[in-house]
C-alpha cells in the first residue's frame, strides 16, 4: 500500500509550499512475497545467465567469468547433436498435433457448446484430466499401448501420444469462443438455404478463426515443450529438441559441456520466441471467458 504525506515549507514568495512526499507503507507478509519473489527471479536469472554466458566461454573453471569468448560451440552442438533433423523433427511433431487436435477439437468443442445432454458435466471432467494430472501418470500405460500396437518408437506414436493433453486442450479452450457466438447466426444461414458445410466454413470458421488461432499457437508451445510423452514414446529418428537435450546430458562419453549449453540456449531461445508469439495473439484472461447476452425483455 501506498499513502502520500505532504510536507508544509516557506516558498520563495513566503507562500506555503506543498511538496508530496510519497512513502511506501506495506504489511510484513507483503514484504515477505514480495521478497520471495525477488529472490526467485534473481535465482533463475542466474541460471540462465550462467547456462548463456557457459555456451560463449572458451574456459570457465574456478572463476566468475570464462577465460575468453566464442561462438564455436553453437557450430559443433548443431553438428555434434544433428540439430537440423532434431528441429526438423521438432517442426513435424508440432505442425501434425496442432493440426490434428484443431480437425478433431474444435467439432467436439461445437458440440458441447450447442447441445445439452446427460453426462455433459462427466464429459467435460474427462477432458479436463489429461490437462490437470502429470503426464507421467498416464504416459507410461499409454506408451505401454504404444508399443504393443507397434506405434511406439515412431513419429506416428509421438503424435499420437501428444494428442491426449492437445485434444481436450483445445476443446476447453474453443467452447467459450462458440458460446459467444449468437445461435441465430447460424439459424438465419440455415433458412437461406446454407447447408451444414456451408454454415461452418462461411459463417462459423471466419469468427472462429481467433479462437482457432489461439488454440494452435497454446497447442504448437506445448507439444514443443513437452517432455514426458515424447520420451516415453519416442525413437531415435523421432526425438524432439527436448528429449534429445536430455540425452545429451545424460548419455555416456565425454563432450564439452559449453555444446550441450549451446544446445539449451537454442531451446529457451525457440520457447521464448514460441511464447512472444501466443502472447502477441492471445490474451490468456480471455480463454476462460464466457461472453453470455442478456435475455431479451
Amino acid at each position: 500500500m501506498v499513502t502520500t504525506t505532504a510536507a508544509t515549507g516557506a516558498g520563495a514568495a513566503g507562500a506555503p509550499d506543498v511538496r508530496p512526499r510519497r512513502r511506501i507503507v506495506a504489511r510484513p507478509a507483503a514484504w515477505f512475497v514480495w521478497g520471495a519473489v525477488i529472490f526467485f527471479f534473481l535465482n533463475l536469472l542466474g541460471v540462465v545467465g550462467s547456462v548463456l554466458v557457459s555456451s560463449f566461454g572458451q574456459r570457465w573453471f574456478n572463476s566468475w567469468l570464462p577465460d575468453g569468448y566464442t561462438s564455436k560451440w553453437y557450430g559443433e552442438a548443431w553438428t555434434e547433436f544433428a540439430l537440423f533433423q532434431v528441429i526438423k523433427v521438432t517442426l513435424e511433431v508440432s505442425l501434425l498435433v496442432v493440426g490434428l487436435s484443431l480437425l478433431i477439437g474444435v467439432p467436439a468443442a461445437y458440440v458441447l457448446a450447442r447441445r445439452n445432454f446427460p453426462g455433459k458435466r462427466t464429459i467435460y471432467l474427462v477432458f479436463l484430466l489429461p490437462i490437470l494430472m502429470p503426464p507421467i501418470t498416464y504416459g507410461i500405460p499409454l506408451a505401454t499401448v504404444l508399443y504393443k500396437f507397434g506405434l511406439a518408437g515412431h513419429l506416428s506414436g509421438v503424435v499420437l501420444a501428444n494428442l491426449v493433453p492437445s485434444v481436450p486442450f483445445v476443446i476447453l479452450t474453443m467452447t467459450p469462443f462458440i458460446e459467444q457466438i449468437d445461435a441465430r447466426i447460424e439459424s438465419a444461414a440455415r433458412m437461406c438455404g446454407a447447408g451444414l458445410r456451408s454454415v461452418f466454413l462461411h459463417v462459423l470458421a471466419p469468427l472462429l478463426l481467433p479462437g482457432m488461432l489461439a488454440s494452435a499457437i497454446l497447442v504448437l508451445v506445448r507439444t514443443v515443450g513437452m517432455f514426458e510423452l515424447t520420451f516415453l514414446t519416442a525413437g531415435p529418428d523421432s526425438q524432439t529438441l527436448v528429449v534429445a537435450l536430455y540425452y545429451s546430458m545424460s548419455a555416456a562419453g565425454i563432450r564439452a559441456q559449453q555444446s550441450v549449453d549451446a544446445m539449451a540456449v537454442m531451446y529457451t531461445a525457440m520457447m521464448v520466441v514460441l511464447l512472444v508469439i501466443a502472447l502477441r495473439y492471445v490474451n490468456p484472461t480471455q480463454l476462460v471467458a464466457r461472453v453470455k447476452e442478456e435475455p431479451e425483455p
